[in-house]
């Protein structure tokens, strides 16, 4: 049977159009897409970090007008803001479990010193009472939240990312065609005791 040019090049339009749509459907792309989430996710992450490190040094600079005399916890703090903002880390961060933890600490230690910042604050009520002061207490705590919440949708990324590539039909994709894509690291409390409750006691 001889089928004409014309027809022939239909049917094979027809076909592609058919795989191109199997494909589709069937999770060829849900590996670099997740991947990409996961990455926007981390990016979320270090925005927020960087908000809160532009802010302490104006909180920095209100306290030290106020307590002049707590100089080494304002020491601590702009110390451990240069340590936070001295760590580089891009997207590849995300394939170096050693360099996020270290990131991790980093930032660990200038929410440690900020929080012995504002207990000082607490013992100066003029401080306390200073309008500057009020404003960039309140837009650190919401930058505070908005890490906790970054933070959360990273590690929620990086969990559809994992489950994707280790579950079928995604492993079977992984091993094909983003084998050079590996597991990715999530946040781990790096806080020593993150993993017991405070004592409170009144």
């Amino acid at each position: 049977m001889n089928v004409s040019p014309i027809y022939r090049s239909r049917l094979q339009v027809v076909t592609l159009l058919i795989l191109a749509t199997l494909l589709t459907a069937c999770g060829i792309n849900n590996i670099p897409t997740l991947d990409e989430q996961a990455k926007a996710a981390w990016g979320q992450v270090q925005n927020q970090y960087q908000r809160r490190a532009d802010l302490i040094p104006n909180l920095v600079e209100t306290v030290k007008g106020y307590a002049k005399h707590e100089e080494a916890t304002l020491t601590a703090v702009v110390e451990a803001r240069a340590k936070a903002t001295s760590i580089q880390v891009d997207a590849s961060t995300l394939d170096n479990p050693e360099k996020l933890k270290q990131y991790q600490q980093a930032q660990d230690q200038l929410s440690g010193a900020l929080s012995r910042l504002m207990v000082v604050s607490e013992r100066y009520p003029d401080l306390k009472a200073n309008q500057n002061f009020l404003a960039l207490q309140s837009q650190l705590e919401g930058t505070e939240n908005r890490i906790a919440v970054a933070r959360r949708d990273f590690i929620l990324a990086v969990q559809k990312y994992n489950t994707e590539i280790r579950t079928f039909p995604g492993r079977l994709w992984h091993s094909v065609m983003y084998s050079d894509l590996p597991i990715r690291e999530t946040f781990e409390a790096t806080t020593p005791g993150a993993e017991k409750a405070p004592e409170v006691k009144f």
